[in-house]
């Protein structure tokens, strides 16, 4: 008797595909090399990430100043008021500075990019 064999094939579809290539990408080793626009993109949001982490961090540490100093001076008595407008300063000025200490570390960062941003705009312009 001669043994039969059937074979089963099935084809994906195309958005089947797709998302099988997706998801295979994701476990793939790296091999292209970064594109000059990916480079130029990436340097530019390098130069806002830090300054925002710093100016949130140097706000919200501020904000939460601020209110220990309104609890001073509204809940826990007579005692502690004039400590407590002063602790209320401090938090106003620090979250005042927030944003200066943000435009002051971005101006710092942009001078320092600057002359690669420009050497890669000038190759991808040409």
């Amino acid at each position: 008797m001669e043994e039969k064999k059937e074979t089963f094939t099935y084809t994906y579809s195309a958005k089947e595909q797709e998302e099988i290539k997706k998801i295979r990408d994701k476990y793939a080793p790296p091999t292209k090399a970064e594109t000059t626009l990916e480079q130029l993109r990436r340097l530019d949001g390098s130069a806002t990430k830090g300054a925002a982490v710093v100016s949130l961090i140097v706000g919200i540490i501020s904000a939460l100043t601020m209110g220990v100093g309104m609890c001073c001076t509204m809940v826990w008595g007579e005692k502690l008021f004039i400590p407590g407008v002063i602790i209320g300063i401090i938090g106003i000025a620090g979250v005042i500075a927030a944003y200066p200490i943000y435009d002051r570390m971005v101006k710092r960062k942009r001078e320092k990019l600057a002359p690669e941003i420009m050497r890669l705009s000038d190759e991808l312009m040409k």
